[in-house]
C-alpha cells in the first residue's frame, strides 16, 4: 500500500517535470491561473515589479544612444569617443541610424510570434536538449540544469554556415525561414559594422575583423508569455552573454533590465533602435576594459513580449585571448583563453546563471581586481 503511494507519487512527480518541459505557453494554454511551484524563486530573487520603485528606476535610466549615421561624417572621432565611454562605463547601449528597415524587425517579430502561436504539437518538433542543435525549441534558462524554472519558451537558430543549417529551420509558419535568413544578414552586418568601429575604439589592430565572416551567430526568439503572478518569477535570470555582442530587437512590451550602481534598471523599447550589450567574450578580449553587464527579464500580468536576440562571437574553436595590445605592465592579463565550444561545454555541465563561466575564466590577478573594485 505504501509501496503503492510511494510509487503514484514519483509518477505524479514526473509527469508534472514532463509538463514543465513542454514550455510556459503550453503550461498557459492548459488554463492555469496560478504560477506553478517549479517557477517560483527564492524570496530574496524575486523582482519588485509592484510600486513606485519601478516607476522611479525606469525614468531614471538613460542608456546611451550611439547614431551610427554620424560615423561616416566628420563626427567619427566624437561618436567612436562616445561608444568607448559606454562600453566602459554601462557595457549597454542603444543604436539609431543603423541602416536595418523597419519592416524588417517588424516582420522578423511577427513571424516569431506567430510561431508560438502555432499548436503544441508542431513547436514540439522542434524540442531539443542538445546544446549544439542547430534548432532548438526550448524553455527556461538552461533547463536541463535549473532548479526553478524561468517564464520563457525560446527557438534558438543557428545561422552559420547559413547554407548547411537552413534546412534544419522551421518549415512552419511558411516565411520563417526567408524572414529569419534575411534579418539574419541584417544582423550580422550590423555587427560588422559595430566591431569595426569597437575595436578602433580601443586601438587595436581590426585584421581580426575578417575571422567574424566565419563566427559563430546565434537568433533567439524568445517568448515571454503574459504571467498570473509576475512578481513570483523572472522571464530570464540574471546573466551576461557569452559573446562579443548580443544586438536585441524588442517589440513595444519592456521587461528588459540592466544591472547599474549595484540597481535593476528597467530599459524602455525606443522605437527603430536595437540595444546592444557587450559579451564576455569582448570583456576578455579588451582584457576588462569594456564590461559584460548582468541582465534579467521581468515578465507582466498582461501582455506577451517577444524579443530577437543576435549573439556572435568569433568561429566555435578559434581562442578568445585578452589583445596583446592591451596587455602591458600596468594592465597586466586578466582572463585565460577560451571559446564557444568551452562555453557550450560548460553550458552543459553547471549553472550559467550571473557572470559564472566569465569568472571561471579570470586569472587570480583578474579575480583581486574584481573584488577591489
Amino acid at each position: 500500500m505504501v509501496m503503492d503511494l510511494v510509487m503514484e507519487g514519483k509518477k505524479e512527480e514526473e509527469s508534472l517535470e514532463s509538463k514543465y518541459m513542454k514550455g510556459v505557453r503550453h503550461l498557459c494554454e492548459s488554463g492555469i491561473t496560478r504560477v506553478p511551484g517549479k517557477y517560483i524563486l527564492p524570496v530574496p530573487e524575486r523582482p519588485q515589479v509592484m510600486g513606485e520603485e519601478r516607476r522611479t528606476s525606469s525614468l531614471n535610466l538613460k542608456l546611451p544612444v550611439i547614431d551610427l549615421a554620424r560615423l561616416h561624417t566628420a563626427d567619427r572621432p566624437q561618436v567612436l569617443k562616445s561608444l568607448a565611454k559606454a562600453c566602459e562605463e554601462y557595457g549597454f547601449f542603444q543604436v539609431v541610424n543603423h541602416n536595418i528597415p523597419c519592416n524588417a524587425t517588424r516582420r522578423i517579430i511577427g513571424v516569431g510570434r506567430r510561431f508560438f502561436e502555432m499548436p503544441f504539437e508542431e513547436r514540439a518538433k522542434y524540442m531539443s536538449t542538445d546544446v549544439r542543435s542547430p534548432v532548438r525549441y526550448g524553455t527556461s534558462f538552461n533547463q536541463c540544469r535549473d532548479g526553478v524554472f524561468c517564464w520563457r519558451d525560446f527557438l534558438k537558430l543557428s545561422c552559420h554556415p547559413m547554407e548547411s543549417v537552413l534546412p534544419y529551420w522551421p518549415s512552419s509558419p511558411m516565411d520563417l525561414r526567408e524572414e529569419a535568413m534575411s534579418y539574419a544578414m541584417q544582423a550580422k552586418s550590423l555587427f560588422l559594422v559595430l566591431m569595426g568601429a569597437i575595436f578602433e575604439s580601443l586601438g587595436v589592430d581590426a585584421s581580426i575583423l575578417r575571422e567574424f565572416d566565419d563566427g559563430s551567430h546565434l537568433m533567439v526568439v524568445n517568448c515571454y508569455p503574459a504571467c498570473p503572478e509576475p512578481n513570483l518569477t523572472l522571464g530570464m535570470p540574471p546573466h551576461s552573454d557569452y559573446g562579443f555582442l548580443t544586438i536585441l530587437l524588442q517589440d513595444d512590451v519592456e521587461g528588459l533590465q540592466v544591472q547599474s550602481g549595484g540597481e535593476w534598471i528597467t530599459v524602455e523599447p525606443v522605437p527603430n533602435s536595437f540595444v546592444i550589450n557587450i559579451g564576455d567574450h569582448l570583456e576578455i578580449f579588451s582584457n576588462g576594459r569594456y564590461k559584460s553587464v548582468l541582465h534579467r527579464v521581468l515578465v507582466n500580468s498582461s501582455k506577451s513580449r517577444i524579443s530577437v536576440a543576435s549573439l556572435h562571437s568569433l568561429p566555435p574553436e578559434r581562442m578568445v585571448s585578452p589583445s596583446p595590445e592591451l596587455v602591458n605592465e600596468e594592465n597586466p592579463r586578466m582572463y585565460e583563453d577560451t571559446n564557444f565550444a568551452a562555453f557550450l561545454d560548460y553550458m552543459s555541465s553547471s549553472e550559467t546563471k550571473n557572470k559564472n563561466f566569465l569568472e571561471s575564466r579570470k586569472l587570480t590577478q583578474g579575480k583581486e581586481q574584481a573584488k577591489s573594485q
